[in-house]
């Protein structure tokens, strides 16, 4: 297993955290995070849950060998209440450093002679801590099994994704000329970032290729295509790379999505799933991703794409384009959406874009929809153009967010782009604080691999 982990905050803990630790004192502070955790290709990430921050005098108080220390009735209440929500246990101290920051000798010490103990009362979870500067983190994670893991890299997830190290990263990648006029907007440590970034698209039809095509071109370096679908000759009009050829051999979509990418960027490392993403094994896959980009029409897709933004705290969005007009063919909506989505922020669930009733629907079989008439669907319109608005609207988003290239203002919307008005309209998705999916005090909400997705078997 790797000796390193991740470590995952939405931005509001992080602000709180943060908050505290640096209130402009000068001086030291505690907390401590209580946190779920997630493993995908022996790699631990950490999803900050909870933040409870230590009150001075009272929780945090003069140490008998170090500078503070967190008192033993603040750990006591917070590591039974980790053992009981199997969450992982993480005390927190500040250093006055700023873009490095370790831990001192007395801080190892504390650990080597306080964390077993700690390790037993957890009955198997890990146990560790956290020291932080201004804009730097180092981790020390006790497992149950006696192996210590430093922290790789810790992810604040907001509008905008922000990334702290414990000590400033060299950007050793060489210039690439097929990529000059992008590294002249975000430097090479963006090209970086993107060529070491893993997406997933979910739904490789008309927008998702479309999707495929730019990120390829852009340097994205690690792919999933995640598609059960083949091409028909009804999609040559809309699914980029597709060939006439590939509508007669039934050519899966995954497979062409594939062929574009490396056609693009040869470099890249594409994985393709020929299978439904609502599958758990197929979810799996997307738990251990940076972005998410939702491009399939079914509610069970939407369902679990959105239930892992919330649960492994991974940003994504959600986009489509609808076409609807009258019985005599007058075009009533023409629309393109593209729906950023953030953990605890916005939630396809809240904002009413998953139905319950054809969510019913999808999970019967074919023979249960005829026995009960349901009937055969039309297919929907779908135009490439609008298809692509769509898409270039949460490509933008993703390189501008994901490379924290533009201002967190705090505020997140929705884009539906009405055609036939030709007005964009900012959409400010709403919060339910009692949601089962987003709200931070819900059931899902950073919890990882301890609660299960809501998949259907396979």
């Amino acid at each position: 297993m790797n000796n390193g982990c991740m470590i995952r905050f939405s931005r509001n803990q992080f602000e709180a955290l943060m908050g505290h630790l640096f209130p402009g004192d000068g001086d030291e502070h505690g907390a401590v995070l209580l946190a779920g955790m997630g493993t995908q290709n022996d790699k631990v990430t950490l999803y900050v849950r909870e933040v409870h921050v230590a009150r001075e005098r009272i929780d945090y108080v003069k140490g008998k060998v170090g500078y503070r220390a967190l008192t033993p009735q603040f750990i006591h209440k917070l590591i039974t209440r980790a053992r009981d929500e199997r969450l992982v246990y993480l005390a927190v101290h500040n250093h006055g450093a700023d873009w490095s920051v370790g831990f001192s000798h007395i801080d190892i010490q504390s650990h080597e002679t306080g964390y077993p103990a700690l390790l037993q009362i957890a009955r198997g979870m890990p146990v560790g801590a956290l020291v932080t500067g201004r804009h730097s983190m180092q981790a020390d994670v006790w497992l149950a099994d006696g192996r210590r893991l430093t922290m790789d890299e810790t992810v604040v997830v907001g509008n905008t994704i922000k990334r702290l190290h414990s000590a400033p990263r060299k950007v050793l990648s060489p210039p690439n000329e097929t990529y000059d006029r992008q590294v002249r907007m975000f430097g090479r440590q963006g090209q970086t970032q993107l060529a070491s970034c893993q997406v997933a698209i979910v739904g490789l039809g008309g927008i998702g290729s479309l999707v495929a095509e730019y990120l390829a071109r852009l340097g994205v370096g690690n792919f999933v295509l995640i598609d059960n679908d083949r091409v028909e000759e009804s999609n040559l009009s809309r699914i980029v790379g597709a060939t006439h050829s590939d509508a007669l051999n039934r050519t899966p979509k995954v497979d062409i999505g594939r062929r574009v990418i490396l056609q693009a960027n040869p470099l890249a490392s594409v994985m393709t799933i020929d299978d439904d993403a609502a599958k758990e094994s197929v979810a799996r896959v997307l738990t251990g991703c940076d972005y998410l980009f939702l491009a399939a029409d079914s509610m069970r897709a939407r369902l679990v794409v959105n239930a892992i933004v919330h649960q492994y705290l991974i940003p994504g969005v959600q986009m489509g384009s609808k076409i609807r007009a009258d019985s005599n063919g007058k075009l009533l909506e023409v629309l393109s959406v593209n729906r950023p989505l953030r953990p605890g922020k916005s939630c396809l669930w809240c904002n009413q874009f998953i139905d319950p009733t054809q969510l019913a629907r999808e999970a019967k079989s074919d023979e249960e929809r005829r026995d009960q008439a349901y009937g055969v669907e039309e297919a929907n319109p779908s135009v490439i153009s609008l298809n692509a608005v769509a898409a270039s609207s949460a490509v933008n988003d993703f390189l501008l967010d994901y490379l924290n290239l533009r201002v967190d203002s705090g505020e997140l919307t929705f884009q539906h782009f009405h055609h036939l008005q030709n007005r964009l309209a900012m959409v400010k998705p709403r919060e339910d604080r009692a949601c089962p999916e987003c709200s931070q005090d819900g059931p899902r909400f950073g919890r990882g691999d301890s609660i299960p997705l809501p998949c259907i078997e396979g």
